[in-house]
C-alpha cells in the first residue's frame, strides 16, 4: 500500500467514530427516546454526560444501564434493556454519550 493510501485510511478511521456512534445509537433505537441536546421520553445525551461525566467508572455504569435497562434515575419512565447489544457496542455508546454525543 502506498503511503498516501495509508494516511487516507488512518484519517478515515479517525473520522468514523462520531458518525458511527450516532449511527449505532439510531440503529439500536436509542434515538427513539433520546436526543443529543433536548429531553424527549428520556434525558438528552448531553444531560447524561453532565450528570455522569466526571464519575469514576461512568462508562461501565452507563454501558450496564444500556444493556440491562433502568428505571428511576431520570423519572418514572423505564429505559428498556438492550440485551442483544454487544458489550463492545454498549461501551461505545456509553463513551459517545459521555463525550457529549458529538
Amino acid at each position: 500500500m502506498k503511503p498516501i493510501h495509508i494516511t487516507l485510511a488512518i484519517a478515515a478511521l479517525g473520522a468514523a467514530p462520531a458518525f458511527a456512534n450516532k449511527e449505532l445509537a439510531s440503529k439500536s433505537s436509542c434515538m427513539a427516546c433520546h436526543a443529543v441536546d433536548r429531553k424527549m421520553v428520556g434525558p438528552s445525551f448531553q444531560d447524561v454526560a453532565r450528570k455522569y461525566g466526571g464519575q469514576k467508572d461512568a462508562e461501565a455504569m452507563l454501558a450496564g444501564s444500556i444493556k440491562k435497562g433502568g428505571a428511576g434515575k431520570w423519572g418514572p419512565v423505564p429505559m428498556p434493556a438492550q440485551a442483544a447489544l454487544s458489550e463492545a457496542d454498549a461501551r461505545t455508546l456509553a463513551g459517545w454519550v459521555l463525550a457529549g454525543a458529538k
